[in-house]
């Protein structure tokens, strides 16, 4: 079992930067829902906080906190706006993937100014051409959340095997905002103001320094370790990126029951019974903090064994990095259902769309069509695992 952390002076600081945060999240919300996009001022602030530094190097500047930390701080901006926290998770882990790259690329994108975002689409949908010195792509990416804001984009494809027919896999190019287009398509149910827009390329060059083995964590396919030497950066790709697009559930259910516990202190129904008196509005209410608190404790632990084995040099087994997967999938899932619960405990009240709650249970609905929120699929594929059978899922 994993120790529990002290958080440095300057992650509390972090975390109390993003908490203050919370109240202008509010207010733009509505403003961020309309315009399909989180709004520059809020970027600006985070910017200003610090916030996007959290898992950079500290030779750019970063500030190399602990994950656990990253995580309070976008379960905090989740309190305030969902698609606010969702899109920090996404642009914020990048940071930490661009520190597995070679030194060039880091240079590339921070060495004039390092408060350069980066956004991302993992779609293996390029068309990859290899070229004298690197690559040759096109295609076009969905769901490309905070696209807007970003200089720079992370885009998927399958890198073509070797003409021995050896060393296709999964890999990650990273290609300046120049060299894309953003088609603004995305118009939906829930997180609308993520802006997870569509990213069009049309043969653009990626030098070979450029891309990454996505899931490939052999030193040869990490380079970035020769110089970014925090064992933060050791854990395995999946690991961090699948909690930066579920870890905003557990900020928005927080954000959830704050609303509904000030909503069912005051509201009275139409026939004068009163929320907070309501035994299913209370049964309701508690099982969602009870939720709520399994489900922080279930990443703390997992983030601190994760950073523990890295600290040692070890790799987490199949069935370990299967059971995590799975368990962060699981929260989106069981975050939506809690607030399903709390919705219909606030009766016909709960159905405006001014309601609070009413916008959490949209976006957390969203957020279950996530590929890395697929609780189905990955309770399938731990569960072969445990019944004998081979790992099936290649991305683990």
């Amino acid at each position: 079992m994993a120790a529990t952390y002290e958080k440095s002076e300057l992650e509390l600081e972090l975390i109390e930067r993003a908490r203050n945060l919370i109240p202008v999240l509010k207010e733009r919300a509505d403003q961020a829902e309309r315009d399909l996009k989180v709004p520059d001022e809020t970027v600006a602030e985070m910017q200003e906080a610090g916030l996007f530094r959290a898992l950079q190097p500290k030779r750019f500047g970063g500030y190399e906190v602990d994950l656990r930390t990253f995580a309070e701080i976008q379960m905090a901006l989740a309190e305030g706006c969902m698609s606010t926290a969702w899109i920090y998770g996404v642009i914020g882990v990048h940071p930490w993937q661009l520190a597995r790259y070679p030194e060039q690329a880091q240079r590339d994108v921070w060495g004039e100014d390092p408060s350069t975002l980066v956004a991302s689409t993992y779609m293996p949908v390029a068309k990859v051409t290899p070229v004298e010195g690197g690559y040759r792509i096109s295609g076009r990416w969905g769901y490309s959340s905070g696209s807007e804001h970003c200089q720079w984009s992370l885009l998927g494809g399958v890198i073509p095997p070797d003409a021995n027919g050896e060393g296709q896999e999964h890999g990650t190019f990273l290609v300046p905002r120049r060299d894309y287009r953003i088609e603004r398509n995305w118009d939906v149910l829930g997180l609308r103001g993520t802006g997870s827009h569509d990213v069009v390329v049309e043969d653009a060059f990626v030098p070979a320094h450029r891309l990454q083995r996505t899931n490939n964590n052999s030193p040869e396919a990490i380079p970035g370790l020769e110089v970014n030497t925090n064992p933060l950066f050791a854990i395995p790709f999946a690991q961090v990126f699948t909690r930066a697009v579920s870890t905003s559930a557990l900020g928005a259910l927080q954000g959830a029951i704050n609303q509904f516990r000030d909503n069912a202190a005051q509201h009275i129904g139409k026939h004068g019974a009163k929320t907070a008196e309501d035994p299913v509005a209370q049964h309701a209410v508690a099982d969602a903090v009870l939720t709520l608190d399994m489900l922080k404790l279930v990443l703390d632990r997992n983030y601190g064994q994760l950073l523990e084995l890295a600290s040692k040099g070890e790799f987490p087994d199949v069935e370990t990095r299967l059971l995590y997967r799975y368990q962060s999938a699981y929260v989106t899932n069981v975050c939506a259902e809690k607030v399903s619960d709390l919705l219909k405990s606030m009766a016909a009240s709960g159905l405006y769309n001014t309601n609070p709650v009413a916008r959490i249970f949209r976006d957390l609905h969203q957020a279950r069509g996530h590929i890395s929120n697929n609780v189905a699929a990955f309770a399938r594929t731990y569960g072969a695992v445990q019944l004998g059978l081979p790992n099936p899922d290649p991305y683990v």
